[in-house]
């Protein structure tokens, strides 16, 4: 469980970078979206599982962390 719970961890870290990218590419009229420079031309659909899979780790850690 300890792996599941660093993989959630990076997961969140990343999705948070990415939209902090994404919003100060917006300002500079540039797209920052670090998911989609890493996975490039590859499948629309790998791109949304990527996403789904930072939501769901964000939800994990929300419900882990909760007092």
């Amino acid at each position: 469980m300890k792996s599941v719970g660093l993989i959630g961890y990076i997961l969140v870290v990343v999705g948070a970078l990415n939209w902090g990218l994404v919003g100060v590419g917006y300002f500079m009229s540039q797209d920052l979206n670090v998911v989609h420079m890493i996975l490039g031309p590859v499948s629309m659909d790998l791109e949304a599982i990527v996403y789904i899979l930072v939501g769901v780790a964000g939800v994990w850690m929300l419900m882990k962390r909760r007092p």
